[in-house]
Protein backbone atom coordinates (compact mmCIF):
# COMPACT_ATOMS: atom_id res chain seq x y z
CA UNK A 1 0.00 0.00 0.00
CA UNK A 2 2.67 2.31 0.98
CA UNK A 3 4.39 1.49 -2.48
CA UNK A 4 1.56 2.74 -4.27
CA UNK A 5 1.13 5.78 -2.66
CA UNK A 6 4.44 6.35 -2.65
CA UNK A 7 4.21 5.85 -6.59
CA UNK A 8 0.91 8.03 -7.01
CA UNK A 9 2.75 10.51 -5.43
CA UNK A 10 5.52 10.58 -7.74
CA UNK A 11 3.92 10.28 -10.96
CA UNK A 12 2.28 13.83 -10.81
CA UNK A 13 6.21 14.58 -9.79
CA UNK A 14 7.98 12.69 -12.72
CA UNK A 15 4.76 14.30 -15.18
CA UNK A 16 6.04 17.65 -14.39
CA UNK A 17 10.26 17.04 -14.71
CA UNK A 18 8.87 15.97 -17.96
CA UNK A 19 6.82 18.86 -18.74
CA UNK A 20 9.85 21.07 -17.50
CA UNK A 21 12.09 19.22 -19.69
CA UNK A 22 9.86 19.54 -23.29
CA UNK A 23 9.57 23.46 -22.26
CA UNK A 24 12.96 23.34 -21.86
CA UNK A 25 14.41 21.67 -24.85
CA UNK A 26 11.62 23.98 -27.08
CA UNK A 27 12.87 27.19 -25.53
CA UNK A 28 16.37 25.76 -26.60
CA UNK A 29 14.97 25.02 -30.06
CA UNK A 30 13.68 28.78 -30.08
CA UNK A 31 16.49 30.23 -28.72
CA UNK A 32 19.27 27.90 -31.55
CA UNK A 33 18.60 30.31 -34.52
CA UNK A 34 18.83 33.44 -31.93
CA UNK A 35 22.00 32.11 -30.78
CA UNK A 36 23.73 31.51 -34.12
CA UNK A 37 22.44 35.21 -35.30
CA UNK A 38 24.37 36.53 -32.34
CA UNK A 39 27.25 34.38 -33.29
CA UNK A 40 27.53 35.47 -36.61
CA UNK A 41 26.78 39.15 -35.08
CA UNK A 42 29.94 38.67 -32.85
CA UNK A 43 32.30 37.35 -35.69
CA UNK A 44 30.93 40.54 -37.92
CA UNK A 45 31.99 42.62 -35.65
CA UNK A 46 35.11 40.93 -34.71
CA UNK A 47 35.84 41.49 -38.59
CA UNK A 48 35.00 44.94 -38.87
CA UNK A 49 37.40 45.61 -36.16
CA UNK A 50 40.35 44.19 -38.03
CA UNK A 51 39.21 45.79 -40.81
CA UNK A 52 39.33 49.51 -39.11
CA UNK A 53 42.78 48.81 -37.67
CA UNK A 54 44.04 47.76 -40.67
CA UNK A 55 42.61 50.73 -42.17
CA UNK A 56 44.14 53.06 -39.66
CA UNK A 57 47.24 51.05 -39.87
CA UNK A 58 47.37 52.18 -43.66
CA UNK A 59 46.76 55.49 -42.90
CA UNK A 60 49.10 55.59 -40.57
CA UNK A 61 51.97 54.25 -42.70
CA UNK A 62 50.61 56.62 -45.58
CA UNK A 63 51.24 59.15 -43.46
CA UNK A 64 54.89 58.70 -42.71
CA UNK A 65 55.86 57.58 -46.05
CA UNK A 66 54.53 61.60 -46.75
CA UNK A 67 56.43 62.78 -44.25
CA UNK A 68 59.43 60.73 -45.05
CA UNK A 69 59.21 61.19 -48.93
CA UNK A 70 61.44 64.84 -48.67
CA UNK A 71 63.54 63.67 -46.44
CA UNK A 72 64.38 60.62 -49.10
CA UNK A 73 63.81 62.86 -51.56
CA UNK A 74 66.62 64.75 -50.55
CA UNK A 75 68.82 62.09 -49.67
CA UNK A 76 68.80 61.01 -53.16
CA UNK A 77 69.58 64.17 -54.66
CA UNK A 78 72.64 64.13 -52.21
CA UNK A 79 73.95 60.71 -53.50
CA UNK A 80 73.23 62.04 -57.23
CA UNK A 81 75.41 64.99 -56.36
CA UNK A 82 77.97 62.45 -54.72
CA UNK A 83 78.29 60.39 -57.47
CA UNK A 84 78.52 63.22 -60.13
CA UNK A 85 81.13 64.70 -57.46
CA UNK A 86 83.08 61.78 -58.09
CA UNK A 87 82.74 60.93 -61.84
CA UNK A 88 83.94 64.52 -62.34
CA UNK A 89 86.90 63.69 -60.17
CA UNK A 90 87.46 60.64 -62.17
CA UNK A 91 87.47 62.55 -65.19
CA UNK A 92 89.85 65.21 -64.25
CA UNK A 93 92.12 62.16 -63.41
CA UNK A 94 91.93 60.55 -66.62
CA UNK A 95 92.38 63.70 -68.13
CA UNK A 96 95.52 64.35 -66.11
CA UNK A 97 96.93 61.25 -67.16
CA UNK A 98 96.43 61.64 -70.47
CA UNK A 99 98.20 64.96 -70.21
CA UNK A 100 101.11 63.18 -68.60
CA UNK A 101 101.68 60.20 -71.31
CA UNK A 102 101.35 62.45 -73.99
CA UNK A 103 103.89 64.62 -72.45
CA UNK A 104 105.79 61.45 -72.48
CA UNK A 105 105.30 60.67 -75.28
CA UNK A 106 106.27 63.85 -76.69
CA UNK A 107 109.55 64.13 -74.57
CA UNK A 108 110.33 60.57 -75.79
CA UNK A 109 109.97 61.60 -79.86
CA UNK A 110 112.55 64.76 -79.35
CA UNK A 111 115.02 62.16 -77.52
CA UNK A 112 114.95 60.07 -80.10
CA UNK A 113 114.99 62.97 -82.84
CA UNK A 114 118.47 64.52 -80.87
CA UNK A 115 120.04 61.04 -81.09
CA UNK A 116 119.39 60.55 -84.16
CA UNK A 117 120.86 64.18 -85.07
CA UNK A 118 124.07 62.95 -82.56
CA UNK A 119 124.09 59.66 -84.81
CA UNK A 120 124.35 61.44 -87.95
CA UNK A 121 126.70 64.10 -86.63
CA UNK A 122 129.09 61.32 -85.69
CA UNK A 123 128.86 59.53 -88.68
CA UNK A 124 130.01 62.24 -90.66
CA UNK A 125 132.58 63.44 -88.45
CA UNK A 126 133.92 59.97 -88.39
CA UNK A 127 133.69 60.01 -92.48
CA UNK A 128 135.54 63.60 -92.45
CA UNK A 129 138.43 61.94 -90.37
CA UNK A 130 138.38 59.11 -92.71
CA UNK A 131 138.71 61.73 -95.33
CA UNK A 132 141.65 63.25 -93.82
CA UNK A 133 143.37 60.11 -93.10
CA UNK A 134 143.68 59.04 -96.86
CA UNK A 135 144.91 62.73 -97.81
CA UNK A 136 147.33 63.03 -95.31
CA UNK A 137 149.02 59.28 -96.61
CA UNK A 138 148.63 60.39 -100.35
CA UNK A 139 150.71 63.72 -99.37
CA UNK A 140 153.59 61.55 -97.76
CA UNK A 141 153.24 59.13 -100.67
CA UNK A 142 153.51 62.37 -102.68
CA UNK A 143 156.41 63.67 -101.08
CA UNK A 144 158.70 60.56 -100.72
CA UNK A 145 158.34 60.35 -104.71
CA UNK A 146 159.71 63.75 -104.72
CA UNK A 147 162.28 63.11 -102.42
CA UNK A 148 163.16 59.95 -104.35
CA UNK A 149 163.13 61.36 -107.79
CA UNK A 150 165.11 64.30 -106.58
CA UNK A 151 168.04 61.79 -105.34
CA UNK A 152 167.69 60.16 -108.29
CA UNK A 153 168.75 63.84 -110.25
CA UNK A 154 171.93 64.46 -108.18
Amino acid sequence: MQQQQRQQRQQPQQRQQRRQQHQQQAQQRQQRPQQQRQHRQRQQQRQQQQQQQQRRQQHQQQAQQRQQRPQQQRQQRQRQHRQLQQQRQQQRRRHRQLQRQRRQQRQQRQQQHRQRQQQRQQQQQQRQQRRQRQQQRQRRQQQQRQQRQQQRQR
